[in-house]
């Protein structure tokens, strides 16, 4: 039996690395004044990694870049704090331009369509489940007091149902490659 390791690395090469190429051409496009995107990626993997830890991640390339999106906001808010008395204030107000965040608006708006018709495809108790779980937050043991089944139950049709949602993912082209 391979370590426990070797299944995150081949996750991770398979499902993220391919995305490193796009995700730097589009954080430098959409963040211009950024400083240095080399720590934007690396922290983002950081995060996407931890988020893998506590469970599946059923849009790799949707949450790399929703969370470097936020590290790069996050970092040219700490960037204009420091910026000297001389500086342009254009810098940070091209970067965030409303006019420049269509596409991307465009971009999340159809995955959440995708997202959401991936839940609606499932059957009703396991629909159910990851709506409680994974959009309202609630613990498995909050779903299973709620529907008044056991938690063995909410854990066992949540995996199904997360599993019947990146098979979906999948089907309509927003696995690997994408």
């Amino acid at each position: 039996m391979p370590p426990p390791d070797s299944e995150l690395q081949r996750w991770f090469a398979e499902e993220v690395q391919p995305h490193e190429a796009a995700l730097r051409v589009w954080l430098t496009g959409r963040f211009a004044a950024l400083r240095d995107v080399d720590d934007i990626v690396q922290e983002a993997y950081v995060r996407l990694l931890r988020a893998r830890g506590s469970g599946p991640i059923a849009c790799p390339r949707a949450f790399l870049f929703v969370t470097a999106r936020n590290l790069a906001l996050n970092h040219l808010r700490h960037q204009r704090h420091e910026r000297p008395a001389g500086a342009a204030e254009g810098e940070v107000g091209e970067v965030l331009d409303g006019s420049a965040a269509i596409p991307d608006a465009v971009a999340v708006a159809e995955e959440l369509r995708v997202l959401v018709a991936a839940i609606e495809s499932l059957p009703a108790r396991c629909r159910q489940i990851v709506s409680l779980r994974k959009i309202y937050g609630l613990s498995q043991r909050e779903v299973a007091t709620r529907l008044g089944i056991s938690e063995h139950t909410v854990e066992s049709q949540g995996s199904i149902g997360l599993q019947k949602c990146v098979a979906y993912f999948r089907r309509y082209g927003y696995g690997r490659g994408r």
